[in-house]
């Protein structure tokens, strides 16, 4: 295909036709390179929204209220650059160079622009017109209302069967999940996302989904949505099974709206799609194809990578360049129901005599594969799933040779991966943006022509080279970039907490310590500016309870904690919390099992013990927490902090006293660990473990702090962190008595509190700080840094100042407010019934948080906006 690109010496109009991603990628890059100068552009959208981000539909499956309107916006109300939203091109005509609107409107262009995208499509079966998709911000709004319209007509949760084990497929039925239907999903192949995973890696993704209570059908179809009285009641299958369901969603694929592209006579592809060439050009003059409705080389891909790489070309071909889109990036990384999942390169390793390397637990639903060349030195490609944290890395390297054995790339194999790739400046680090490693670093040195000076930070790299900005996965690595190329420049790299305080949270921490600054206000006065933000409040927050130990909701604290703290419980998908008594070591009488049995029949809540050896009762309303902690305060109990960066537990075996192979008493010592250590606010959460003889019964090594009896008293481990990124617990000191003992934990546990960054583990923690375990145990057991008796003394105040935090809030009136969500309503209402004001007057769902501060009130089944009611 050839094409001659319009020329003339007035400005040119360009029509775009299509208002989602590729489309505003399109008139973001021709607004920035050209402004208006030359090109006039007009967007025509047939939905009233704003371009958005459809890779985060899940999200508002979650919350309606959410935002997806793609940044930046700035641009349809500057010159140039125009949206016509709610408006559907219906004709165009070649020969006049015109377009018409569903609402009359004639628009002239000189260049014309397919980005009309896709469709969901659902198949020709009895029953189809009952059927509900999964594509659009109205397609999600309807589903979400209709998951809550059904489940309040039959009082039970809505049964929603979900056609398609892909992407669309599964974050559809995670999301309504979430949202407290039964979901099951239909899949035509024989593992979930057939078309991206392989047998290994989709069966390990079933395995979660299907802990999650999702059921599925795989290798079968639907065949047809059984409807009775214009309702539906289930799904036949293609096996001869049926399903019982209220509500069919398919999500089976894209299928590209080509029927302008067909109506001009375009040369179209083999499954439909206007044919493009390497400029995105298609078979007519001066008409253009990008996103999901181009076919190239035969196939139109439904990724946001490729449709930016096309919109970019496209921008460049307009402005007189010479751009090319040469191939489709499969790239993906994206979280589903919870489960990190990725694929790259040649993932199925189709490659002739390519080498799969795999790591795979399905106990732990865990599958990582490399796939080599026959020599097992070039990387070609890999999947994730379960721990998708080497993706990051990894991706950038495909088709170069690795400096090290591949095993050791694969984050679930416990080998320690190299440290010396040194990535090509070719390599693609940000798919979405097309942006490679040799542009971050010149933009980094002030070689990139956008930025002279260079970019010495994340926010002005991101803004220079658009790396990191849309699906954010590539984040990672675009800083280690920048601190790589600093270190070389002799700058030593910012640790700043956020935009709001240039301190790092280790030096933010000493700050408020030296300073005895008491108060968020104080601390952004001495040591920031602005107001804070999500980053820097829950850090400020977490320091001054450590240092002060007082009541962490007073004092104006409250607003500085996230959901959970301010509710001192777990919220929960459906919008209940759970509620987690401490019982130390595990250790629990008769007589307190009785209780909280007696509590969780009384408030209907679901039981379940913890892989901490702890009782977890879940479905307690906002407003009953008060009623259920009173009855479990007056019987002995204390908050366990489940819902806080804090101790969780110290799990332990019964050691010696039951145990014939116990050498020590281990309850007694995980009764004693649980007691000095409860409420310590720290950077991340703390698990311990006392194992009374080196069998390791409590798992002691996954913990952050393991004790191992031996016969000559304690062995003290450090690091082990479970989660996505598993490490085991490293020997510090060995032999210890219970005094000693004592001592090295405090050290240690309060010089991780006072040094870790913001949410690192320990595990993470010790592998960042210089010099690693051998540091710390100079710190620990040496005291060579002369902090030994202050760091004792930190934790001395602490255990000295623990009050229980439910504990004092029965005891106050004024801080028992915060536990009503109505003003004026004694018992819960439904919270998907709140509404609250805007600054407009317009109502809309009030969030939790909301809720939870007492915003929204309930009146005559309406609510209206109280402002200050839960302060």
């Amino acid at each position: 295909m050839t094409h001659t690109t319009h020329t003339g010496s007035g400005v040119r109009d360009v029509v775009v036709v299509g208002g989602g991603p590729a489309a505003h990628r399109l008139a973001d890059s021709l607004h920035a390179r050209d402004g208006g100068r030359t090109l006039r552009v007009t967007v025509v959208g047939e939905e009233v929204h704003a371009p958005y981000d459809r890779v985060a539909l899940s999200t508002r499956l979650a919350d309606v209220a959410t935002d997806l309107t793609l940044a930046p916006t700035s641009m349809w109300h500057e010159g140039g650059v125009r949206l016509l939203a709610g408006e559907r091109v219906v004709a165009i005509d070649r020969e006049a160079g015109t377009a018409t609107t569903s609402g009359g409107l004639v628009l002239p262009w000189d260049d014309l622009v397919l980005a009309t995208g896709s469709s969901a499509p659902v198949p020709d079966l009895p029953g189809r017109d009952h059927a509900r998709v999964y594509r659009t911000i109205d397609d999600v709004d309807a589903l979400v209302a209709e998951v809550r319209d059904l489940a309040a007509t039959h009082g039970r949760p809505a049964r929603v069967v979900v056609a398609g084990g892909g992407l669309l497929g599964l974050e559809a039925a995670g999301g309504l999940a979430k949202l407290g239907a039964h979901a099951a999903v239909v899949h035509s192949g024989g593992w979930l996302m057939s078309a991206q995973l392989d047998e290994g890696a989709g069966r390990a993704l079933g395995r979660i989904i299907a802990g999650q209570g999702i059921g599925l059908h795989l290798g079968v179809r639907p065949s047809a949505v059984v409807v009775e009285d214009d309702s539906v009641v289930g799904v036949d299958l293609t096996n001869g099974r049926h399903i019982e369901a209220d509500l069919v969603v398919f999500a089976i694929g894209i299928s590209p709206r080509d029927e302008l592209a067909r109506g001009l006579g375009l040369e179209l592809g083999p499954r439909g799609g206007a044919a493009i060439d390497t400029s995105c050009a298609t078979s007519a003059p001066g008409i253009w194809a990008i996103g999901e409705v181009a076919s190239f080389e035969g196939r139109c891909t439904g990724l946001v990578a490729p449709a930016n790489a096309m919109a970019e070309v496209v921008a460049d071909r307009l402005l007189g360049g010479a751009a090319e889109f040469t191939s489709v990036d499969d790239a993906t990384k994206l979280k589903l129901s919870g489960v990190d999942v990725a694929s790259f390169g040649d993932a199925l390793a189709r490659t002739e005599q390519a080498l799969e390397i795999v790591y795979a637990d399905p106990a732990r639903g865990l599958y990582q594969k490399l796939v080599m060349t026959d020599d097992a030195t070039t990387l070609l490609g890999g999947i994730f799933v379960g721990d998708a944290s080497p993706y990051a890395s990894l991706r950038p390297l495909l088709g170069t040779q690795l400096s090290s054995e591949p095993a050791a790339y694969l984050s679930a194999s416990g080998m320690e991966a190299p440290a010396g790739d040194e990535l090509p400046a070719a390599a693609l680090v940000c798919a979405c943006n097309n942006v490679t490693a040799g542009t971050i670093r010149d933009a980094v040195t002030g070689a990139h022509a956008a930025h002279d000076d260079g970019c010495a930070e994340l926010g002005a790299l991101k803004a220079c080279t658009r790396a990191g900005t849309q699906c954010g996965s590539c984040v990672p690595l675009v800083k280690k970039l920048l601190e790589s190329e600093l270190t070389k420049a002799g700058v030593t790299p910012s640790r700043a907490l956020c935009e709001h305080f240039a301190l790092s949270r280790q030096e933010l921490f000493e700050s408020v310590r030296v300073l005895e600054l008491a108060s968020f206000d104080e601390i952004i006065a001495r040591l920031g500016t602005g107001r804070g933000c999500d980053v820097c409040k829950p850090v400020i927050g977490s320091i001054l309870a450590t240092q002060h130990g007082s009541y962490i909701l007073d004092g104006g604290r409250g607003g500085l904690q996230d959901t959970n703290d301010r509710a001192m419980a777990n919220m929960q998908k459906d919008g209940t919390y759970s509620v987690v008594p401490r019982i130390p070591a595990g250790e629990i009488t008769p007589e307190k099992l009785a209780v909280i049995a007696e509590v969780a029949l009384d408030y209907g809540l679901y039981t379940k013990i913890t892989g901490g050896q702890r009782i977890d009762l879940f479905g307690a309303r906002l407003d009953q927490l008060p009623e259920i902690w009173r009855r479990l305060v007056d019987a002995g109990f204390e908050s366990g902090q489940a819902y806080g960066k804090a101790l969780r537990n110290v799990k332990s075996c019964v050691g010696s006293t039951w145990c014939r192979y116990g050498v020590q008493d281990s309850v007694a010592m995980a009764v004693q660990l649980e007691l000095r250590y409860r409420g310590l606010r720290s950077p991340h959460k703390l698990k311990f473990g006392v194992s009374g003889c080196a069998r390791e019964c409590a798992e002691a090594r996954g913990k952050d702090v393991g004790v191992i009896a031996t016969d000559q008293g304690w062995n003290m481990y450090v690091g082990g962190n479970g989660g996505f990124q598993p490490a085991h617990a490293q020997l510090l000191a060995s032999d210890l008595d219970d005094e000693t003992l004592l001592r090295y934990i405090d050290r240690y546990i309060m010089y991780y509190v006072r040094t870790a960054d913001r949410l690192q583990r320990t595990a993470r923690w010790i592998e960042d700080i210089e010099g690693g375990l051998d540091h710390v145990r100079d710190v620990v057991v040496n005291d060579s840094l002369g902090l030994a008796d202050e760091l004792e003394q930190a934790m001395a105040r602490h255990v000295d100042t623990y009050e229980d935090e439910w504990a004092a809030t029965l005891a106050d009136p004024e801080r028992l407010r915060r536990f009503r969500s109505f003003v004026n309503a004694p018992n819960q209402p439904d919270p998907s019934i709140a509404r609250v004001a805007d600054d407009r007057g317009q109502f809309r769902p009030a969030t939790a948080e909301e809720r939870e501060r007492g915003e929204a009130v309930l009146v005559a089944g309406t609510t209206i906006p109280v402002r200050g009611a839960g302060e």
